[in-house]
C-alpha cells in the first residue's frame, strides 16, 4: 500500500519570519552586501537627504550661521506581494525522499516535506526578488521598482552619469567600464563602499579580455601569462574600484554606487507578513498542497547625483 503525506502544519507567526527571510534575503545582491538593508517597513520609511553648500567660513567674534541646509527626502514604499502555489504531493513526494537519503545539492536538508515545499518557493521568490531589485517595474504584477529602472528615468542623474551603452564582448568592455569609471564623482574615490555593479556577461566579458582574448588584455596571454586560466571565481576590480556581479541587472549594463546609498526594504519581522503550508486532501479530497506566502518589499536609492548608469 502507498505511503500516505499528510500536512497539517500551519507556519505563520515566529515561524513565518524564518521562511520569509529566506525567500527576501536570499537574493545574491543581498546577501553579498551590494545594497543596505532596511527591515521593518510596513508601508513607508523616509530617507533623509541633507545638502549644505561651504561651511567653512574666517571666523568672527559673532554667530553667524555659515551655511545654507537643504533637508529633502527619498520614500522607500514597499509593495505587497504574496505566492499561491498548489503542488501535488505525489510528484514532490518522491523527489523529498531523495533529498533524504543524501542525493540532493542542498546546503541543510529539509526535515519535513513541508519544509521541502517551502524551500523549493522561496528559492523562486529569491531569484524574482534579485531581478526586480535591478530592473522591476511596479506596474508588472510581482515586482517593485528596480535600482537600475529608476535610476536611469531619474530626471536629476546627471546627464554625463547617464552613459547609452552597446552589446558589450571581450572587445570592448575595458573601454565601456573606463567609461563608467571616468565619471565617477570624485568625491566617491575612497569610499570603501564604491563599487561598480555589472551584468553577469559584462562580468565574463571582463575575465575573457584579461585572459588574453581581447587586443585591450595586459598582455596576449592575459594576467600572469595564464591565458584562459587567471580567474578563480575570486574579487575582481577595475583600477581599484570593486566589481559587483548583480545578477539582476540587464544584460550589458552597469552601476557605479556606494552599497550604503543603495537600499532595500522589506516587511521582515512585520505583521504583514505570512507563510502557510496547507494541505487540502482532507477537506478537498485530493492530494494537493497548497503554499501561501504574504510579503512585502521594495528598493530605492538615496543620491541620484552619487550614481553612474550604464546601459
Amino acid at each position: 500500500m502507498p505511503t500516505t503525506t499528510n500536512i497539517t502544519t500551519t507556519y505563520a507567526g515566529q515561524w513565518a519570519g524564518k521562511y520569509v527571510a529566506a525567500a527576501l534575503l536570499s537574493a545574491p545582491t543581498i546577501e553579498n552586501g551590494g545594497v543596505t538593508v532596511m527591515p521593518n517597513i510596513k508601508f513607508k520609511s523616509v530617507i533623509q537627504r541633507i545638502d549644505t553648500n561651504a561651511i567653512l567660513k574666517d571666523a568672527t567674534c559673532d554667530f553667524t550661521p555659515t551655511s545654507t541646509v537643504d533637508l529633502t527626502e527619498r520614500v522607500l514604499e514597499v509593495k505587497d506581494l504574496q505566492v499561491n502555489l498548489v503542488f501535488c504531493k505525489s510528484q514532490f513526494h518522491s523527489t523529498w525522499q531523495s533529498v533524504e537519503m543524501g542525493y540532493s545539492s542542498f546546503d541543510t536538508l529539509p526535515k519535513s516535506f513541508s519544509d521541502y515545499l517551502i524551500a523549493y518557493a522561496a528559492e523562486k521568490v529569491a531569484a524574482a526578488n534579485e531581478v526586480s531589485i535591478w530592473q522591476g517595474n511596479s506596474a508588472t504584477s510581482g515586482q517593485f521598482d528596480g535600482l537600475f529602472t529608476t535610476a536611469q528615468n531619474d530626471v536629476n542623474l546627471p546627464t554625463a552619469q547617464n552613459i547609452v551603452g552597446g552589446t558589450i564582448n571581450a572587445g570592448n568592455v575595458i573601454a565601456a567600464m573606463q567609461s563608467v569609471y571616468d565619471v565617477i564623482p570624485n568625491a566617491l574615490f575612497g569610499n570603501p563602499n564604491l563599487k561598480i555593479y555589472v551584468a553577469q556577461n559584462v562580468l565574463k566579458a571582463y575575465v575573457s579580455a584579461l585572459g588574453g582574448f581581447s587586443v585591450l588584455a595586459t598582455s596576449n596571454n592575459g594576467v600572469n601569462a595564464q591565458g584562459p586560466t587567471w580567474y578563480n571565481n575570486g574579487a575582481l576590480t577595475f583600477n581599484g574600484v570593486q566589481l559587483f556581479m548583480a545578477n539582476g541587472l540587464p544584460a550589458n549594463s552597469m552601476m557605479a554606487a556606494t552599497s550604503d546609498n543603495l537600499y532595500f526594504g522589506c516587511s521582515l519581522l512585520s505583521d504583514t507578513q505570512e507563510v502557510r503550508v496547507i494541505d487540502t486532501s482532507a477537506t478537498l479530497g485530493d492530494d494537493n498542497v497548497r503554499i501561501v506566502m504574504r510579503m512585502a518589499a521594495g528598493a530605492i536609492y538615496g543620491i541620484i547625483e552619487d550614481i553612474v548608469v550604464y546601459g
